[in-house]
C-alpha cells in the first residue's frame, strides 16, 4: 500500500508521484532538512515544535496528512514549484547514495506533477 500524488484532472493517463508511506516520509523529511529543521521536531510529527514560525513555501506539502485532509490549490503548487525545481536541480554531484538519488528522482517526478496543477488549474490529490 501507499500514497500516490496527482493531478485533479480526471485525466488517467496524467503523471503522478508515488511512494510507499515510509519513502513519502523519508522524502518529506530530506526536504524539511533542505529546507533547515528536522520534520520529527515539528507538530504532528512526533515533535511540539509549532508551524507557525516555519517560513517555507513548502510547508503545505511537508505539514499535510499522508492521504487525507485538504487538497493542495494550483495557487499552493505554485508558491511549491519553485522551491522543489531549485532542490530538485541540485547536481547529483558524484555521490553514490541511492537514497539521495531516489530522493531527486522523487522531487523531479513532483514537479512534473505540480507543473500540469499549475497549467491545468486543478488541486493536487493525495490518494
Amino acid at each position: 500500500m501507499g500514497l500516490i500524488l496527482f493531478p485533479g484532472d480526471d485525466d488517467t493517463s496524467s503523471p503522478d508521484a508515488s511512494w510507499s508511506y515510509t519513502g513519502f516520509a523519508a522524502f518529506r523529511q530530506w526536504l524539511a532538512q533542505a529546507e533547515g529543521f528536522a520534520l520529527n521536531e515539528m507538530h504532528g510529527f512526533g515533535g511540539q515544535r509549532p508551524w507557525q514560525g516555519i517560513f517555507t513555501t513548502l510547508a503545505p506539502l511537508l505539514n499535510h496528512p499522508d492521504d487525507d485532509g485538504p487538497h493542495l490549490t494550483p495557487a499552493q503548487c505554485a508558491a511549491i514549484l519553485p522551491r522543489l525545481q531549485e532542490i530538485a536541480g541540485r547536481p547529483r554531484g558524484k555521490s553514490t547514495d541511492p537514497l539521495l538519488q531516489r530522493h531527486i528522482d522523487d522531487a523531479r517526478q513532483l514537479v512534473v506533477v505540480l507543473q500540469l496543477c499549475v497549467e491545468k488549474d486543478v488541486d493536487l490529490l493525495f490518494g
